[in-house]
C-alpha cells in the first residue's frame, strides 16, 4: 500500500529524520540495555550464590538472599532501560523509594524478626537438633526459618518463637559441649556421720559408668546451712546422659542414706503448749 505524503501534509524525509529514527534507535537501545542487563543481573545472582554456598551458608538462607539479589538487581535495569526511552525515572525512583518506606513502616517488625533471623543463621549459635533454652522456653531446635524457630518441648509440645525475641534474649545451648557437669546437693543432719556420708557419695558416683573419669567428680562441704549440712557432688557425664545420672542419684542416694541410719533433715516447726492454772 503507497502513502500518500502530500495528502497528509507531511514530509517522508522529516518524519524519519525526526521520529521514526531517533524514536527507533531509543528502543532499540533500550531492548539491547534491558537483555544484557539482565544478563549481567543473572550472572551477578548465580556469582553471589556460589560464593554463599562455598561459605556453607543455610540453603534457605542463600536461595532468600539470590531472590533479593535478583530482584534489586532487575528493577535496576528497567529503570536503566526506561531512561533510554527518555522517561524521567526520577519520578519512579522517588516514589519507589516512598513504597518502599512504606513497606518498611508496616512491616518494621516483621524485618526485625527477619534481620535476627540473618543473624542467627550467619553465626549459628544453636542448630537443628540442640536442646537450647530460647526466650525462657526450654526444647530441642526442630526448624530455623528467616522469622522464627521452633523447639519442641520435652513433653512434645512446638513452641514458635520470633527470631527477633530469640536474638535479643539469652540463649543457652546445652547440646553444643559434648559433656555436661551434673551439680547435686544433698543435705544431712548435723548429728549424722559427715565423713560416712561424704564416703558414700563418693563411692555412688565413682561405681556409675556414665560418670567421666576425666574430669574427676567432685564430693565436698559446701554449707553450712541453718539446719542441716549440705555436701554438694559434681560429676561429669556425656551431655545425653545429664538427667539420667541425675535422677539415678537423687533416688539411689536417698535410699542409701536411710540404709546407713544418715538423716536427710526437712523443715520442721515445735510448738510448745503452756496451761494456766
Amino acid at each position: 500500500m503507497n502513502i500518500n505524503w502530500d495528502k497528509l501534509n507531511l514530509d517522508p524525509q522529516l518524519l524519519w529524520a525526526d521520529y521514526i529514527l531517533p524514536w527507533g534507535t531509543q528502543i532499540v537501545l533500550a531492548i539491547v540495555v534491558f537483555f544484557v542487563g539482565r544478563m549481567i543481573a543473572r550472572a551477578v545472582t548465580n556469582g553471589t550464590r556460589k560464593v554463599m554456598e562455598k561459605a556453607s551458608l543455610e540453603p534457605m538462607l542463600v536461595n532468600f538472599l539470590s531472590n533479593i539479589i535478583g530482584s534489586v538487581l532487575l528493577l535496576l535495569v528497567i529503570v536503566f532501560s526506561l531512561s533510554q526511552l527518555g522517561v524521567d525515572t526520577t519520578s519512579l525512583v522517588a516514589l519507589l523509594g516512598a513504597a518502599g518506606l512504606a513497606v518498611g513502616l508496616a512491616l518494621k517488625d516483621s524485618l526485625s524478626h527477619f534481620a535476627a533471623g540473618v543473624m542467627l543463621i550467619l553465626f549459628r549459635p544453636f542448630k537443628v537438633g540442640d536442646f537450647c533454652e530460647l526466650d525462657g522456653n526450654m526444647g530441642t531446635v526442630e526448624q530455623i526459618t528467616i522469622l522464627h524457630t521452633r523447639l519442641k518441648t520435652p513433653d512434645n509440645k512446638v513452641i514458635t518463637i520470633p527470631n527477633g525475641n530469640v536474638f535479643s534474649g539469652t540463649m543457652t545451648n546445652f547440646s553444643e559441649q559434648p559433656t555436661r557437669r551434673v551439680d547435686m546437693v544433698f543435705g544431712i543432719g548435723y548429728g549424722s556421720d559427715l565423713l560416712k556420708a561424704k564416703n558414700i557419695l563418693e563411692e555412688m558416683v565413682n561405681a556409675d559408668e556414665r560418670v567421666l573419669k576425666d574430669p574427676a567428680p567432685v564430693v565436698k562441704v559446701h554449707e553450712l546451712a541453718d539446719s542441716s549440712v549440705n555436701l554438694i557432688c559434681r560429676p561429669w557425664v556425656n551431655s545425653a546422659d545429664y538427667w539420667g545420672l541425675y535422677w539415678d542419684m537423687m533416688e539411689k542416694v536417698k535410699l542409701r542414706f536411710d540404709e546407713e541410719g544418715i538423716e536427710i533433715p526437712f523443715p520442721q516447726v515445735s510448738v510448745h503448749m503452756e496451761k494456766d492454772d
